[in-house]
Formats: C-alpha cells, structure tokens, sequence
C-alpha cells in the first residue's frame, strides 16, 4: 500500500503519496567535498582516517559510527548501527557481546562488512572482509576502558532478548553496577573485540549531477598489496 500523508504548512494542503514525498526530499544539498581518486594513498586506511577527521571537522553527528551488516541465522542480512573502535594495520575494529545476535552470527559466519555515511559532506565508505576476535586480554581492556554503565550493560548478558517490563532492566542494571562498585576489574568473558580484516574498501564521493566519483581498493587476503580501481557511478 502507498498510504498519502498530509504535507504541512497549510490547514488546506493537500494529501501526498509517500512515493512523492520521498522524491520531493533533497539530497547532496551540500556544499559537498572534494576528492580526486588519482590522488588517493596506496593505503585505504590512510584515506579512511583522512575522510574520517573531515567529518569530524565538519560537524558530522557521530562521525565514528557505522552499520554492521552480517549474515543471520537463517541465511539473511542483518544490520545495526555500533561505534568503530580503531582503525590500524591490521583493520576495523568493533567489539560484540559473543552472546548478541551479532555475537553469534560472527562466531558463525566469521565475515562481515560496514558502511560509513557522512550525508554532510556526501561521502560513503564501504569495507568487507573476514572478521577475526582478539585476545581475551585486549577485549578486557576495552571493556574496561568504557563507563561504569556501558559495562554493567555488557554484565546483563541479555541482549535482544525479550523485556517483559522496564522495571525487571532497571532492576538488572542496579544489580550490575552494584557488581561493578564492588570489584572495579570485573569484566564479561563475553565482550569480544572484533577486527574486521578487509579485501574491499570503496570510497564513494557524491555529485551534485550524479556522476559520483567511486574508487575501490582490492585484495585478495591480507598478504597482497592493495589495487585500485575506478568504478562506474
């Protein structure tokens, strides 16, 4: 069904079909950056990190947060929104509850990709790779380098499970952090920092008339040297 909705402004406007709405809301308004694939470093983190502080630098809400998209249970994507941890030589890091749908999906299917949208500066980047955990000893770190109350979060174990109330989680969470006052270094043997080890990565620079600028960057595994390339918008 194609519902109308009722556009403001007027107590007589008119009723507009969601397909038109959509179609009438502006994109790339801009100003949007500059990129000149032929000046792109050999190495995609590089330019990553690049974008990254640009957007940072421009105001982007969030400018470090990304989709997770991974493989569900039964054969279908599944996506959500987390924060990037890190980016270095060996990749993309986030980190998941191992008992989380995301958690699961991961240990099942150990591959994932992520997307980054920046609308302010009309700027994507696409990464897909193989997903490999860290040490337990680095996901405690993490772990305990977060706020009391993101830790007592991780400590309920119960992520996308079904609440009956909100009082039973709020009585949850006052249990875990009480745990967390009690001993300061208590960690969840669950919370895993996860590396997102790439073969593609894709830069993606909006146009204002739709000749957006694409460049990817290839690998077959970690030991090759990475290739570029142009694609069509």
């Amino acid at each position: 069904m194609n519902e109308p909705i009722a556009s403001s402004g007027t107590d007589t406007a008119e009723s507009v079909s969601v397909r038109e709405w959509l179609r009438g809301l502006e994109v790339f308004a801009g100003p949007l950056a500059d990129f000149d694939p032929a000046e792109a470093p050999a190495e995609p983190a590089e330019l990553f990190l690049s974008w990254l502080r640009e957007a940072v630098a421009a105001g982007v809400p969030d400018a470090h947060a990304m989709t997770l998209s991974t493989v569900g249970e039964d054969g279908g994507p599944d996506a959500r929104v987390l924060i990037l941890k890190n980016v270095d030589a060996d990749g993309w890091q986030f980190a998941v509850h191992s008992g989380s749908p995301k958690g699961r999906q991961l240990a099942v299917r150990p591959s994932a990709a992520l997307t980054f949208y920046w609308p302010l500066l009309g700027r994507q980047v696409r990464v897909r790779g193989a997903v490999e955990p860290a040490s337990p000893d680095q996901s405690a770190a993490d772990l305990l380098a977060r706020a009391p109350s993101a830790r007592a979060e991780v400590l309920l174990g119960r992520q996308s499970d079904h609440l009956e109330n909100t009082e039973e989680r709020e009585a949850a969470l006052r249990t875990a952090l009480a745990r967390i006052e009690a001993e300061p270094e208590l960690v969840s043997p669950e919370w895993t920092l996860q590396t997102l080890v790439p073969v593609q990565i894709e830069f993606w620079q909006a146009d204002k008339g739709r000749l957006h600028n694409r460049l990817r960057y290839e690998r077959p595994d970690r030991h090759t040297r990475w290739e570029r390339h142009l694609l069509w918008p």
